[in-house]
């Protein structure tokens, strides 16, 4: 039983989606990220950036005892080869899923993160930095959309890279952006849409959905941190 510690945002969905692709059992530990759940000195012994997820595994293949798990995309790695799915174990297919998986945590989900929180969540609205990253998040649609022109699938088959992907591109409209513009990435977008592992996930998520995400008060926890604020207390 895999306990994931998790709120219902693009990168929590990740997981659940491959734990649900997978039938691997899990156990949701709820980190509610707008009142500082992940700021708790309990929670930075397994997530030392203060960000969910993260899993702890009770059992792990060298049997030394429960290992935890931080970054969406190293437990994404990890699970795969844990259950041997959704990550090729040949070099070539390997590399063509982990350098996609890298994209989308390098690029699609800081740049569409940025664009959330310019014209979403700012208290200011600043012209420049809200066209900035919408223009960047529609390059990275394009990048995406040529990818997937002749395939299903990012990497060719159905992978980690999939799951990490469609989670960031679910708000497209927060983005600014208009599916109708990329039909190759629609067409996966909608083919993603319609597994019902992903709507499984998905389903988990809203019953986390209780409060308004942001507030004054979660303002301040989710945008207005740094390292001494964060610092666990002597």
């Amino acid at each position: 039983m895999i306990d994931l510690h998790y709120w219902p945002t693009p990168n929590g969905h990740k997981i659940t989606i491959f734990l649900e692709e997978t039938g691997t059992p899990y156990r949701i530990v709820p980190v509610d990220i707008s009142r500082g759940d992940q700021f708790k000195p309990d929670f930075l012994q397994i997530a030392p950036n203060n960000r969910m997820p993260a899993i702890v595994d009770p059992d792990p293949a060298d049997a030394n005892g429960p290992l935890s798990v931080f970054e969406s995309g190293a437990i994404l790695v990890y699970l795969a080869d844990k259950v041997g799915r959704f990550l090729p174990a040949e070099i070539r297919p390997r590399t063509e899923v982990l350098q996609w998986l890298f994209w989308q945590m390098g690029g699609l989900g800081p740049m569409a993160g940025q664009n959330h929180h310019f014209g979403t969540y700012a208290p200011e609205k600043i012209p420049y930095a809200i066209e900035r990253y919408v223009k960047e998040t529609n390059r990275l649609y394009g990048v995406l959309d040529r990818r997937l022109a002749g395939r299903d699938f990012i990497a060719g088959d159905y992978s980690i890279a999939d799951m990490a992907s469609y989670p960031w591109i679910v708000p497209y409209e927060r983005q600014a952006q208009r599916l109708e513009d990329f039909p190759n990435l629609k067409r996966w977008f909608d083919a993603m849409a319609a597994r019902p592992a992903v709507q499984r996930a998905y389903k988990v998520g809203e019953a986390y959905r209780t409060r308004p995400v942001v507030d004054e008060e979660s303002r301040k926890i989710l945008f207005g941190q740094t390292a001494a604020t964060v610092a666990p207390k002597a």
